[in-house]
């Protein structure tokens, strides 16, 4: 990692993680195999903004640990990149294991759950299938009917018109990444640390 440290992937420790590489990482990571409209991909450290964005305007209450996970769930992409769903379906075998030993270190090296509750686990969930919902209608060419058969009914996010296209437009390698951190960094000001 450009930090220095060397991460094994099929055993990873969480003291090999740091935020610098993931959010390095994602910022470089294109959704939807970069097959979207705009200047710059839509990277997968957005789509982690996007996601807690509307985690957050569904469950306004959540705890900030609940918050953290939900912008971490798919942090393991900053080494695994983000290969699509029915590729990994396809693929079988360990895949999902090494992702979520992975994850589970991501978590554990931010005083995080080392897993995510079932009931927070399905909200995370409906948040990332709305992201996916809304990139594939705003940016990857689908229509509505289509997107609502793969990713189901979007809630309509409480945000206004101008919020909701910032966090849509595809954003530059560097505002994705300090995005990313400026949203860890808010949330790690009230989850209690190591």
């Amino acid at each position: 990692m450009l930090s220095g440290r060397r991460l094994d992937i099929l055993d990873p420790s969480p003291v090999d993680v740091e935020l610098s590489d993931i959010a390095h990482g994602l910022a470089r990571v294109a959704r939807w195999n970069g097959q979207t409209l705009g200047d710059y991909p839509f990277s997968v450290a957005q789509h982690s903004v996007l996601v807690l964005e509307l985690f957050l305007a569904a469950n306004p209450a959540a705890a900030a640990p609940a918050a953290m996970q939900t912008l971490l769930h798919d942090a393991p992409e900053y080494v695994m990149g983000d290969i699509i769903s029915p590729f990994k379906a396809a693929m079988g075998g360990n895949y999902k294991d090494v992702e979520n030993r992975l994850l589970s270190a991501i978590y554990l090296r931010f005083s995080l759950p080392a897993t995510q509750p079932a009931a927070l686990a399905r909200l995370i969930k409906k948040a990332d299938r709305e992201a996916a919902y809304f990139e594939a209608t705003n940016l990857a060419g689908f229509e509505p009917a289509e997107a609502r058969r793969l990713f189901g009914e979007p809630g309509f996010p409480a945000f206004d018109v101008d919020a909701f296209d910032r966090l849509i437009r595809p954003w530059p390698t560097r505002e994705a990444h300090d995005r990313f951190v400026q949203a860890f960094e808010a949330l790690a000001e009230i989850v209690p640390g190591p």
